[in-house]
Order: structure tokens, then C-alpha cells, then sequence
């Protein structure tokens, strides 16, 4: 096939390195190529003279010949499909030979003609001119597409909407946006369905809705871009379901005050949330039993991530350690809508569960060097590093095999600082085990954590400071915040035997940071009904660190209001903890 179609290419060969023909019109349509090098085959979409769409699949690699006599093929086809319809006299099949074939040609951007035995990957470059025919095609390669759109299904007035924007050979921060309400109905039934956001908002990426776009719907617009200010074609969505009325005044209101800004380029804003897993805020348990304080919608993900992230966008943090963070709220809610603020994310998930830990870090001041996640069962019983405690807790299978069941895990980044490239970080992010029994199993936990990051922070970028972040499940006077705080724990703490004298398994632990806590000790970073106690930490290395201030917990009215957490103003039974911290 490819020896008979070459005559009709032949003006390809006679013309040589000849150019585009005098005269010749600008091109109106578009042929979007999209050619990926670690894809075999590149794509070819149009829409034929005849106004039927093609998509064509090549390999990259075959000359551009091949491609340009099946896209004359198919344009003959085109043609011969749209004479029957119009029922026009048409030659016999045997007459339908290699002179029905249009003439298909390919320009380079300065008018040469591209040759056949030119590989397709080489020969599709953007701003070239395809001819078929009469028609000609600027050919757009790998121009700015948006491979998804959404809107969240639950709309709050006061509260930021954040879309889920993925775009391909596009950025988020380069795309264009725009906003509509719902038209509300008219008496006379005309006028158009939505009407532009003219508000200073109704052009950015985040619209916050006010108070009169209650019982409205929402409309975006978005339009790819990159950053060479290439656009692609736009698409829009409309949200699901119209605004609804805010809660009113939340717990964390009154903490913006604090945070209106980011924080200077010497300063580093840290925040430490367990923001309540939706995997066990939704169980019949937890409606009846640990939260039936609350009301049901307050307890449902759609509705918490409204306040949770308008909370988190409110401290204007640099560093953000998250806990309890389920798989699809990462993907689909909080990554989408931090990465508006400007802030990158890493997700780290608990494997047994669909919940795990998530750091996110500002993008203008830090960039990623390094990833250092671990499960600690798989550390523990893989890692060289960890040889001496595996075989001291050979000694105690039972309390071995309690450690090996759990799937907690810690997520370790080394980040470095983009106006200073010589002053780094170590952040690390855990949450420990939570049984009120399990004050051993945790020790165990936190000694592996403490040797990798030591691994990490002392070995891999020796002297680098640590901010270590989590829900500890710790109290102040546990084994695990003492042995944290203090460097050391003695064989015959209490806490060995926190199960129970069968399960002792007294040893001695120590580590060589100094740390302490960043917001010292509340009262509470939990409240529920049946409990209240300080379980979440920042703690910092001392020797390279120091606290400019920690911003106030909600004070115990605000935490009170509707009983206990979580509630209608507050998403989580936990409380963030928010401090700004300068190096030494």
C-alpha cells in the first residue's frame, strides 16, 4: 500500500526543499499532535474537509511519509463517504485509483516542505503547516490540555473553592479562570443561564462565594495554559449543587488574626494537624458512640474539607504535617486546593488502611532534595540500620509480633531553602500507635524513627536541623515524650509494662538530638466526649532553632461550644498546632 500511495505524494520529490505556494492563506484549523518521548507513538487529531473528526495513532519513529498517505487515504474517504450521502454522481469503484487522493503536504515554520523519510517524532513540530487538500492546518504539538475539572461537591458561602485542576503540558498557575453564578430566574423566563463573577475573585483559581450566591449554582471556565503562553482549548464545569450557608463563626477564626501573612524569608511556619480520617469519622461507631455529639452532615468529608481547608489556608504555613489523611481526600481535595496556595505535596499511606500522612511545604521557599519514608515493621526487621533493637526485641516475641502487626509509617523530606541554598531541613511526620495500653509498642515505634532520622539528618546531610511533627498519642508524662525530650529512657520506665508484666520489655533507648517542643505543653490537642489530652507535637532541634511564637489554641469556650470536637465550626477532634520558628 505504502509503494502505491507514494504517487500520489510525488509533488513531494519534485518539489524538493521547495516552499509553501505564493499566496497562500494563513491556516484556520488546527491539527493538535501530542508526541510524549517516552511514548512509542505520537497522536494526530483534525477535522477533515468534509467535517469528519480523525484521530490518528503513529509510531514515532516511521518516516513521515507513511503518515501522510494514510491521512490522504483517509481524507479520500472522507470525501467519497460525504458524495453518498449527497448522492452526487461518483466515479466506479475500480476508477476510485490514486488520483482521488488529495494532495497532503507538511511545512516546517519557515515554509520548506518536509521530507517524507523524516521520522514523524521529528517531522510534527509546533507552528507547522499541514495541507490537505485546499485546507491547511497549523499544526499544534503538545499544545496546553486539561485532562480533568472538577468542582467540589459541596459549596460553602465564606469558604474558598478550590477545583481540581490536571492539565497536560500545562501548569495551574498559567491557565486562565473564570467564574459564574447561576442567573437567579426571572419573571419573563429569558436572559442567559449564568452571569459573570465580576468580583476581584471571579478571575483567580480560588473563589470564595459570598453570601449572596446562597442557593446558586457555580460555573468555571478554565483555559489551559503553559508558560510560554500557549492556550488550549477551554472547558468549563458546573457545580453539582448550589451554595449553601456557612456554619458562622469556626474555631480558627480568631487564629488568622495571627497568620494574615506569610512569614518572613528568615522565618519557617510549621503546623501539626490530625484532621480525623474520613475512613473513621463515617463508621456507625463513631456517629453512636465517640462523636454523637456532632451532627451527621458535620461529620461527612465533604462538608469538613470545606472548613479544613479554609483553616489550613488561613495560616499562610510554610510547612504543613498532616495525620490521618485519607488517600482520595490527598488526591482529590487537599493537594488541589494547597497547591492554589502555593504549597507542593507528599503523601505517605499507611498500607493496611487507606489513610496515611501528608507534608506540604511553600513552593517559593523550599524545594524538595529528598524523600526518606519508612513502614516501621518493614525498617525494623529489614534495615541494617536497626540490627541491635531487632535482636533486644527478639527477647520479647509477643511485644515483637504487636509491633510488626502495625502499619504505621513516617514520612521523611529534606527540603532545602530557595533564597539560601545552604540552609536545609529534615521534616519528619508520624503518627504513632493509638491504644491507651500501647505506651511500649510506641517506644518501639519512635526508637526506629529517631534512628532513621538520625540516618538521615546526621549521616546523609550531617548537622541539618529537624522539625519533627505528629500526633504522638503521648501524653506529657509518657515514656515516649520523655524519651524524646530528654534524649534517653531508662530499662524500668513504667512504660515497658504499659500492657500489662507479661508483655514487659524493659531495654534502654537513646538518641542524640536535642529537642523540644514548640508549643510546649496544652492542655489538649484532643478534646472528644470521653477524652482530653495533649497527644500532638512540633518539636525542633534546640541547637539550630528557636520559637518566635507559637499562635493560641481556641480557648476553651470556642472548643466547647457544641460539647466536644469535632463539631458544626470544627473538622477534626484535633486541634492544629501553629508556630513560626527562625534559625539560630
Amino acid at each position: 500500500m505504502w509503494r502505491g500511495l507514494r504517487a500520489a505524494l510525488g509533488w513531494l520529490s519534485r518539489l524538493g526543499g521547495g516552499g509553501v505556494p505564493p499566496g497562500a492563506m494563513e491556516p484556520a484549523e488546527r491539527a493538535v499532535v501530542r508526541c510524549v518521548p517516552s511514548e512509542p507513538k505520537l497522536s494526530l487529531q483534525l477535522v477533515l474537509p468534509d467535517g469528519s473528526a480523525r484521530y490518528m495513532q503513529r509510531d514515532q519513529a516511521e518516516p513521515l511519509g507513511r503518515a501522510l498517505a494514510r491521512l490522504a487515504t483517509n481524507a479520500a474517504k472522507g470525501r467519497a463517504k460525504a458524495g453518498k450521502k449527497s448522492k452526487k454522481p461518483r466515479a466506479e469503484d475500480g476508477e476510485a485509483g490514486e488520483a482521488e487522493l488529495p494532495e497532503v503536504r507538511l511545512f516546517s515554520r519557515d515554509g520548506r516542505a518536509v521530507s517524507e523519510e523524516v521520522p514523524n517524532a521529528a517531522a510534527w513540530q509546533d507552528g507547522a503547516v499541514l495541507q490537505v487538500g485546499a485546507a491547511r492546518y497549523r499544526v499544534e504539538r503538545n499544545p496546553p490540555a486539561l485532562t480533568e475539572l472538577r468542582l467540589p461537591r459541596s459549596l460553602l458561602a465564606g469558604f474558598p473553592v478550590c477545583p481540581k485542576v490536571s492539565a497536560e503540558f500545562a501548569a495551574p498557575q498559567h491557565c486562565l479562570f473564570r467564574w459564574y453564578r447561576e442567573r437567579r430566574p426571572r419573571g419573563d423566563g429569558e436572559g442567559p443561564a449564568w452571569e459573570e463573577e465580576r468580583e476581584p475573585e471571579g478571575g483567580e483559581r480560588v473563589f470564595t462565594p459570598s453570601n449572596a450566591l446562597v442557593g446558586l449554582r457555580l460555573k468555571l471556565r478554565c483555559t489551559p495554559g503553559d508558560g510560554a503562553r500557549r492556550f488550549g482549548a477551554p472547558r468549563e464545569v458546573e457545580s453539582s449543587g448550589p451554595v449553601e450557608a456557612g456554619p458562622g463563626v469556626c474555631t480558627f477564626d480568631a487564629r488568622h488574626l495571627y497568620t494574615r501573612k506569610v512569614c518572613g524569608r528568615g522565618s519557617v511556619r510549621a503546623v501539626s494537624y490530625n484532621i480525623l480520617a474520613d475512613a473513621y469519622a463515617q463508621t456507625e461507631f463513631s456517629r453512636t458512640v465517640l462523636y454523637p455529639y456532632c451532627a451527621p452532615y458535620a461529620l461527612e468529608v465533604d462538608y469538613r474539607q470545606n472548613l479544613l481547608k479554609k483553616e489550613l489556608a488561613g495560616y499562610n504555613a510554610d510547612l504543613i504535617c498532616l495525620q490521618e489523611v485519607d488517600k482520595s481526600v490527598f488526591a482529590d481535595s487537599l493537594a488541589p486546593a494547597l497547591d492554589a496556595f502555593g504549597l507542593e505535596g507528599l503523601f505517605k499511606i499507611k498500607e493496611k488502611q487507606h489513610e496515611g500522612l501528608a507534608t506540604f511545604y511553600r513552593r517559593d521557599k523550599f524545594s524538595l532534595l529528598s524523600r526518606h519514608d519508612i513502614t516501621f515493621s518493614e525498617a525494623l526487621l529489614s534495615e541494617p540500620l536497626h540490627a541491635e533493637l531487632r535482636d533486644r526485641l527478639g527477647r520479647y516475641p509477643a511485644v515483637r509480633d504487636k509491633v510488626l502487626q502495625r502499619s504505621s509509617v513516617l514520612q521523611v523530606s529534606v527540603l532545602q531553602s530557595e533564597t539560601d541554598p545552604s540552609k536545609k531541613l529534615c521534616v519528619a511526620n508520624t503518627h504513632l500507635y493509638w491504644h491507651p495500653k500501647g505506651g511500649n509498642i510506641r517506644l518501639i515505634q519512635i526508637a526506629v524513627a529517631l534512628s532513621h532520622i538520625k540516618y538521615v539528618a546526621c549521616d546523609l546531610y550531617p548537622n541539618i536541623p529537624l522539625i519533627f511533627c505528629g500526633d504522638f498519642n503521648s501524653t506529657p508524662s509518657s515514656g515516649t515524650y520523655g524519651f524524646i525530650n530528654t534524649g534517653g529512657i531508662a530499662e524500668d520506665h513504667e512504660d515497658w509494662a504499659s500492657n500489662g508484666e507479661e508483655e514487659r520489655c524493659n531495654m534502654p533507648l537513646s538518641h542524640p538530638f536535642k529537642l523540644q517542643s514548640a508549643c510546649g505543653e496544652p492542655a489538649y490537642t484532643n478534646y472528644v466526649g470521653g477524652f482530653y489530652g495533649c497527644l500532638d507535637y512540633v518539636f525542633i532541634d534546640q541547637n539550630a532553632l528557636e520559637v518566635e511564637q507559637v499562635i493560641p489554641l481556641p480557648s476553651h469556650e470556642e472548643v466547647t461550644t457544641h460539647q466536644a470536637l469535632p463539631s458544626v465550626s470544627h473538622p477534626s477532634d484535633h486541634i492544629a498546632l501553629v508556630c513560626d520558628l527562625k534559625w539560630k
